[in-house]
């Protein structure tokens, strides 16, 4: 039985490096592409020069308080905020297409990580997220939505910087070796 166990294990860690990336990129991308998707589209301003003119609603979502110690006259922004909202929002677009095609994958995860924490941080500081949202570890509840959910998140990336896009990643495509499968 041992023996048996033991074959089981060792053929297990010949193909998690190569299965486990591919299984975190399919999660990613059916749980959580279309919620940075869909949260990246609220801030885009009307039509293509959207794109570089971002919603008001995306300045209350990114700077908060900035927002509102201007008394949401949006006129008193300057090109520092209008960047950094950019930024977010470019990002919120184009690190999970990045993540779903196994491109840069490492990068983007990387990416990623530092999104999710800027976007935790102001969900807890600049609008307020306390008590049973933000959760707390070793408790019964496992649906807080800051520490509970994103600690999940944050593993998935953890896998992504770790061990690449996998085997059916764009990733290794462009950088295939005939000596090299560990990609």
């Amino acid at each position: 039985m041992i023996a048996l166990y033991r074959r089981a294990a060792g053929l297990l860690d010949q193909i998690a490096p190569r299965a486990l990336p591919l299984a975190a990129r399919i999660v990613f991308a059916g749980v959580l592409l279309f919620y940075f998707w869909g949260s990246a589209v609220t801030k885009l301003g009307p039509g293509v020069p959207g794109l570089w003119t971002p919603s008001d609603g995306a300045y209350i979502q990114v700077l908060p308080k900035v927002v509102e110690s201007v008394g949401y006259d949006f006129s008193q922004l300057g090109l520092l905020h209008r960047l950094i909202v950019l930024a977010g929002t470019w990002a919120e677009l184009i690190l999970p297409a990045l993540i779903v095609l196994g491109l840069l994958t490492r990068l983007a995860a990387l990416g990623m990580i530092g999104f999710v924490t800027v976007q935790s941080l102001t969900d807890i500081w600049g609008h307020g997220v306390a008590g049973a949202d933000l959760g707390q570890w070793f408790d019964r509840a496992s649906d807080a939505l800051i520490l509970d959910q994103r600690a999940f998140w944050m593993l998935l990336f953890m896998i992504l910087v770790m061990h690449g896009g996998g085997w059916l990643s764009l990733d290794r495509v462009l950088t295939r070796r005939k000596d090299d499968r560990r990609f």
